[in-house]
């Protein structure tokens, strides 16, 4: 019989998480094709969370806790679980209840021999429209910087074949990119429509920042042509700049119109060029700066203690 291996991020999630791995269970077990596991990443927030899966882990021997030192963020939540699987089939999902675990199985009977990836799609999201906005904008970067195919969509719910998650486990950098991991391991996926439900409790744990910071993942390290497009915008505001002084030579010295000094553009066009060059330095800093820190060995997670795995002893926080 086949294992299925679930990997869940939990942040703030000791309200949700003990009725998502329940739906798991019942629903593995009401199929009766596969078994399971269910691996919890606890991203290490100031709540309860860790102390449920502890108390989950009691109830269901086929879960299994990680435990993270700090907080370091959903992707390497993942890449700290997929570590841990030892299933056939890898699903994803979230911990507050919105990807709902009862339909897994129209991902995973969708894994056909053309397929190695298969995405959830909401014909109806339940997010804000902050957390829309943010995905959209997620999506169109991995489209333009990675090759996604313009029909995908790239959800946080997916079932993925083994071999896939072992390739994308490959990468030890201190920033990983799931979903460019993903594309750059294959070209197979599938989306399948799910139903997208409301969060059980809270909210969305993705400010401002941190959707920054994934945009700067993707930015930075799956792709070159934030540079190029640095490079083009020199080249063009250079070629501006050769055909105004081009231009003002004519009219002073051939057409001899009288040029006024004009105080105010010169200075909106100093700091338009400035601006631009700030932020093109800025990003070339911040290749560089992921260069160095990926070349100092910066870890890309730190786990604190697991919860015992059947047959050997349970580290304690």
């Amino acid at each position: 019989m086949q294992l299925l291996s679930f990997v869940i991020p939990c942040y703030h999630s000791a309200a949700t998480i003990g009725a998502v791995a329940r739906q798991i269970r019942q629903t593995v077990e009401a199929d009766g094709r596969y078994e399971y596991e269910i691996i919890l990443v606890n991203d290490n927030p100031a709540d309860d969370t860790w102390r449920e899966i502890c108390r989950l882990k009691q109830e269901d021997p086929q879960i299994f806790g990680i435990c993270m030192s700090r907080n370091f963020g959903q992707a390497s939540a993942l890449m700290a679980g997929y570590r841990h699987v030892h299933g056939d089939i890898v699903v994803s999902l979230d911990d507050d209840g919105q990807t709902p675990p009862a339909e897994m199985f129209r991902l995973i009977d969708a894994l056909d021999e053309d397929t190695d990836v298969v995405y959830a799609s909401y014909p109806s999201k339940h997010h804000s429209a902050f957390r829309n906005f943010g995905s959209r904008v997620n999506d169109w970067m991995a489209t333009w910087l990675m090759g996604k195919p313009k029909d995908l969509y790239m959800a946080s719910y997916y079932a993925a074949r083994r071999f896939i998650i072992d390739e994308m486990v490959k990468c030890d950098n201190p920033f990983p990119y799931v979903d460019g991991l993903a594309v750059r391991s294959t070209c197979r996926f599938k989306n399948i429509p799910i139903d997208h439900q409301d969060r059980a409790e809270g909210e969305s744990g993705y400010t401002f920042f941190k959707l920054l910071g994934l945009w700067l993942n993707g930015f930075t390290a799956f792709s070159v042509k934030p540079l190029r497009v640095a490079t083009v915008m020199g080249v063009a505001f250079s070629l501006i700049g050769f055909l105004f002084a081009v231009i003002i030579v004519v009219r002073k010295i051939i057409l001899l119109d009288q040029i006024d000094a004009g105080w105010s553009s010169i200075v909106a066009i100093v700091l338009l060029l400035d601006g631009i060059l700030m932020m093109m330095l800025g990003l070339v800093g911040e290749y560089v700066g992921r260069m160095y820190m990926t070349m100092n060995k910066s870890p890309q997670y730190v786990i604190r203690s697991t919860t015992a795995a059947p047959g050997q002893p349970e580290t304690k926080q």
